[in-house]
């Protein structure tokens, strides 16, 4: 099959591209490398540089595509806080614009990856699609917006759209941002460095934290997925994992009791968010392989060898 992944230089997209890549399918990526290292790409991907927004180049690339995959966009819940203008400008506003672009090339599926923090604070321990949205943060309202357009524009136009609510990815090749990193890698540099274990409020808030080869092997079976048009399906580990069992976690990986330093004076974000994952089996056939500690452990040793 010929794939095009947008945000495919980012740290989701480099791992898909390159198992594309390994399994003997044509993969295309284009990304702004705003945050994106696309020499971690296999020889084998054709890399452009480009943004999302530039349906010209868009339809460049998707010519005899089959699939395309939406990955790219802006993560980070706290920068979003600070600049929800240019949140909604690329993952609401880039969306609209790649799935015109899509539309126009007769591409038949679109795959679109969107979150698990569009639930925000939810009553039932593991949290199923059906249940009512309540995003915290601009970023979570930016991929809800999304998803409507997506699954609306897919309907009016005949394409075939497919939503994974992806939740706490985590592995090898995640960047550190400067500020607001992800907490697994911050977590691990933090213990490897022998600085300070930062744990916003008190640590016993519950995320489901998910490998992420386990999030590729879901991602490459949406492509072919058969009933699975206008479907949202979470993905994730199905584990809820405190931050302070994170935190002791990564401890017992490297071989060091780890203290946390707490800062109650800012919110964990939502109590708990965990996903249900029966749709995922039932559509996907997907069954996550790594458990929280082995991936951990491929992560340090990631680190590790990389000098981090």
């Amino acid at each position: 099959m010929k794939f095009l992944i947008t945000g495919g230089a980012g740290f989701l997209g480099v791992a898909l591209a390159n198992a594309l890549a390994r399994q003997g399918h044509v993969v295309r990526v284009i990304d702004d490398v705003s945050t994106g290292d696309p020499s971690r790409l296999d020889p084998a991907v054709h890399f452009t540089r480009g943004d999302v927004n530039d349906v010209p180049k868009l339809w460049s690339l998707l010519q005899g595509v089959d699939c395309v995959y939406h990955l790219a966009a802006r993560v980070s819940v706290s920068e979003s806080i600070l600049y929800p203008r240019e949140y909604n400008a690329t993952n609401v506003g880039g969306t609209v614009a790649l799935i015109q672009a899509v539309r126009d090339a007769s591409v038949r599926r679109l795959v679109f990856t969107s979150s698990g923090a569009i639930y925000g604070e939810q009553p039932e321990e593991h949290v199923r699609e059906d249940a009512i949205p309540n995003p915290g943060s601009p970023y979570a309202v930016s991929k809800l917006a999304a998803e409507y357009y997506v699954n609306t524009i897919g309907a009016l136009w005949g394409i075939d759209t497919v939503i994974l609510r992806v939740f706490n990815a985590y592995g090898p090749g995640q960047p550190l941002r400067a500020s607001h990193p992800p907490v697994v890698p911050a977590v691990i540099r933090q213990a490897l460095s022998g600085g300070s274990i930062i744990v916003h409020g008190d640590g016993r808030q519950q995320r489901d934290f998910v490998y992420v080869d386990d999030v590729v092997s879901a991602l490459i079976a949406a492509a072919t997925a058969p009933n699975v048009n206008r479907l949202i399906i979470n993905v994730g580990s199905g584990v809820p994992t405190s931050i302070n069992e994170l935190v002791a976690t990564v401890g017992r990986v490297i071989g060091k009791e780890l203290t946390p330093l707490r800062v109650t004076a800012e919110s964990g974000g939502v109590s708990r968010l965990c996903a249900d994952l029966q749709r995922a089996r039932e559509r996907l056939g997907y069954a996550p392989k790594v458990s929280l500690e082995e991936g951990i452990r491929r992560t340090v040793e990631a680190f590790r060898a990389s000098g981090a």
